[in-house]
């Protein structure tokens, strides 16, 4: 478990439409102090065509998984270390991510924000029903809430879990906003 301190990064990592954006927003009401959200959504709104252009490096597939060129991967890198610099400079940022790769993604975040204590919540949510909640969004690839339900958690580590499937955003933020009051945030 990181010490308290002032160094003040959350990672929420959880499948699409697990709830993790709306998580995001309504910790920031919560939070004592000034806090930033960032995360994939954001990364991918500022590649070329939203995402959706060859030219972004990234490929969705029709069962939902997702594919990312070597070039993404470096823009990627870049974009987590700007996001690191931020955090060194004192701004508080709530990342909302999806680790696709479950352990291996959050190694890459350790390696982006060297020097940073990460505090990493897992946003879970049970396939069916973020299934369900994809089918109410147009703006979600079919199949990869279910794709990524289990997958994006494997072999991670966490110091918070909160689980939407039956608990609403107002409460999961609550208890996440509850334990890093008590346990990670100074001041």
């Amino acid at each position: 478990m990181p010490n308290k301190s002032n160094a003040r990064v959350v990672v929420l990592n959880g499948g699409s439409s697990s709830g993790k954006s709306s998580i995001a927003r309504a910790l920031q009401e919560l939070l004592p102090g000034i806090w930033l959200t960032f995360g994939v959504d954001t990364f991918i709104e500022a590649l070329p065509g939203r995402g959706n252009s060859p030219r972004a490096g990234i490929h969705f597939e029709p069962d939902g998984s997702i594919t990312f060129t070597p070039e993404h991967r470096a823009l990627e890198g870049n974009w987590y270390a700007g996001l690191n610099a931020m955090a060194q400079a004192g701004a508080s940022l709530i990342l909302d991510e999806v680790m696709l790769a479950g352990a291996v993604g959050q190694e890459r975040l350790r390696s982006a924000f060297t020097g940073t204590e990460l505090i990493w919540v897992a946003v879970r949510c049970e396939a069916e029903i973020a299934a369900e909640r994809e089918a109410d969004r147009p703006d979600r690839v079919p199949g990869m809430a279910r794709q990524q339900a289990t997958s994006v958690h494997l072999h991670v580590n966490y110091h918070i879990e909160v689980d939407t499937s039956r608990r609403s955003v107002a409460d999961c933020a609550a208890e996440i906003s509850r334990r890093l009051t008590e346990d990670f945030l100074d001041g």
